[in-house]
């Protein structure tokens, strides 16, 4: 196999896809990326720089010139800032709310497809995100598209102990100009609702099998 596999996994919020791309790549033994991780990280640098998150120049300008770096540890990729991976502090309540908002400029958008596409140096990915099928691997093979009855996604955050209005967050991430959530062209699209997550990872498994077996 020449070039690297991308398997790209999009989907609402709270649809499993950290869950199911973890899953999948455990499988696979392929090196999972989990791209909003990497918004995160912006939305928690421009908070510790006291940038304005609703400046969309300010954002853009400090994903210019902040200091990163790639790494793979374990098959997963870290996006480092000055060599440091800020893995709690992006979870934080505060980055949350932050993220929309970086993540909806799209100079930062372009950076981070850049970036996000970068990663096939470490081989065979299972890559998850809002804009994988559509906008960062376009010419991939391997699109599933996530999606579960908003009920059943609210629940799940809950569980997480986050309240988030998701109907709003879906919303906002159909609705922005650069690379909305929409489902990619020949993604197979899996709602999730009622589901387990070893059946869901079970189903995107097996559909991946099955396009291997077909290139042979």
């Amino acid at each position: 196999m020449k070039h690297p596999i991308v398997i790209a996994i999009d989907g609402t919020s709270a649809s499993g896809k950290s869950t199911n791309a973890k899953l999948v790549a455990t499988a696979l033994g392929y090196v999972y990326v989990d791209t909003g991780a990497m918004y995160r990280t912006l939305a928690w640098y421009c908070l510790q720089k006291k940038i304005d998150v609703h400046d969309a120049k300010a954002v853009a300008a400090a994903c210019r010139k902040w200091k990163t770096s790639l790494e793979c540890a374990d098959k997963k990729v870290h996006l480092l800032v000055d060599g440091y991976t800020p893995a709690k502090e992006i979870r934080t309540a505060e980055t949350s709310a932050a993220v929309p908002h970086v993540a909806a400029v799209p100079k930062v958008r372009e950076w981070m497809k850049k970036k996000q596409r970068e990663c096939i140096q470490f081989g065979h990915l299972v890559m998850e995100g809002r804009d994988i099928g559509t906008n960062v691997f376009p010419e991939t093979d391997f699109k599933f598209y996530l999606d579960a009855c908003l009920q059943e996604r609210t629940q799940r955050r809950a569980a997480e102990g986050v309240q988030e209005n998701l109907a709003a967050r879906d919303q906002r991430d159909s609705q922005r100009a650069a690379a909305p959530l929409m489902i990619a062209l020949g993604a197979k699209v899996i709602n999730n609702s009622g589901m387990t997550a070893e059946q869901t990872s079970g189903m995107i498994i097996a559909e991946i099998n099955k396009r291997l077996a077909a290139r042979k």
